[in-house]
């Protein structure tokens, strides 16, 4: 049985890094931008910095990795949009909301599903996600694939192929860097040259401790330098709570076997029954479906019908600060997404239409072969349409003081 439940959806997770610099209502900042350090000793990983922040490296000229993972709002975007700009004309977008890359990048596990050792076993296995890889989808095996996908992307930054960035690198100011890291090749080959943007913002994403600074209170209350609050401690008891919240099942809250802090996620997939978001340009075709594990960008987990739907678990650090949630940014609120979370099945009509005949169209972002997929089973989402929500509005409001905790920047 799938332990995954809606938080699963709350952050995001993948570097499509397309353009930060539409409208939107720019957010409170999460990590200072001077966090940023640029005093490593480590050539790859400042070369890595360079290529990050660098938005000549775009068919647009306009947009870096930065204009999206932005570093002052814990390498998420600084607005509210639900998808954002990209492209040669800066006018196109992704049918996925951009992620932040805080902290998971260096302990993403690499794709996989457990199977039971029995053959026997294995035949009656029925619901068994997998967990890992790079993306919303896990479609990426490394970092440094995920890393310089953006840079072909016809929504993002649109290069016309390796070729084209190979050109644009050689016309920086760090293209000496480039060749006496990597050495010649990389600014002679199309394919080197790709590979070295890949390793070099692997290991800037890796190293860099702005990407993982563990300075939220929660750091400082699991370290015994701060205590919660009222408000705060009744909020992580209800998202611990596997009969209310049971959020930590999938979203893991307690230190690691080596006393590492938590990630706030396992890694997980799970179908989620997300509305669909009618302001997505994707959706103005009603026969066309982000279905994550089985496509469309994904392509090798196709033929897995029960793959259909399913989005991998984000971590929840610095979730408080995010203008968009779920994979398609359908809310802009955290109060939105826990009532979504704790309501979708006892109130379905505040979230989903209604079909011709009038009935509410639950899970209304998936085909109707693939909705058996969403989770019903895991508490709390086994809730009937007009039993009492698990959590009440001050319920949810404690939730959110909980969730503020895991905000970076405590003290600061």
């Amino acid at each position: 049985m799938s332990r995954i439940t809606f938080l699963s959806a709350i952050l995001t997770f993948s570097l499509v890094a397309v353009g930060c610099n539409g409208p939107g209502r720019e957010r409170g900042a999460a990590v200072p931008v001077s966090a940023v350090s640029a005093a490593t000793a480590d050539p790859v990983a400042l070369l890595g910095r360079s290529l990050f922040f660098d938005p000549s490296l775009s068919a647009s000229g306009k947009l870096s990795c930065a204009s999206c993972h932005d570093p002052g709002h814990a390498y998420a975007p600084a607005n509210t949009l639900s998808v954002q700009r990209g492209g040669a004309e800066m006018k196109s977008a992704i049918f996925r909301a951009v992620p932040s890359l805080s902290y998971v990048l260096g302990r993403t596990p690499n794709w996989h599903q457990e199977r039971a050792s029995s053959f026997v076993e294995r035949l009656e296995e029925n619901d068994n996600p997998p967990f890992g890889g790079f993306g919303w989808d896990g479609r990426f095996k490394t970092l440094g694939e995920q890393a310089a996908f953006p840079l072909l992307s016809p929504e993002e930054m649109a290069n016309a192929g390796a070729s084209a960035v190979l050109e644009k690198l050689k016309g920086t100011d760090y293209a000496a860097r480039i060749r006496k890291t990597f050495g010649d090749e990389a600014l002679r080959d199309p394919d080197a040259a790709m590979a070295a943007v890949g390793k070099a913002l692997e290991r800037f994403e890796l190293t860099d401790a702005s990407f993982h600074p563990y300075s939220s209170k929660f750091d400082a209350v699991l370290d015994g330098k701060a205590a919660f609050s009222e408000a705060e401690a009744r909020g992580e008891r209800l998202f611990n709570d596997p009969a209310r919240g049971n959020c930590a099942s999938c979203h893991t809250s307690a230190r690691g076997a080596d006393g590492s802090h938590p990630l706030f996620t396992n890694f997980q997939f799970e179908a989620l029954g997300v509305p669909r978001n009618g302001t997505l340009g994707a959706n103005k075709d009603s026969t066309f479906y982000d279905l994550g594990l089985c496509g469309p960008l994904r392509k090798d987990q196709s033929a897995t019908e029960a793959y259909c739907g399913m989005f991998k678990t984000p971590t929840l650090r610095n979730v408080a600060t995010r203008g968009a949630f779920f994979h398609n940014g359908r809310f802009h609120t955290l109060r939105e997404a826990l009532e979504f979370y704790v309501e979708r099945d006892t109130n379905p009509e505040k979230f989903y239409p209604r079909g011709k005949g009038g009935a509410v169209d639950r899970f209304d972002d998936l085909p109707a072969k693939y909705r058996a997929n969403v989770d019903i089973v895991d508490l709390p989402l086994t809730k009937h349409r007009g039993e009492t929500p698990v959590w009440s509005e001050r319920n949810i409001d404690d939730v959110m003081a909980f969730l503020q905790t895991l905000t970076d920047g405590y003290g600061q």
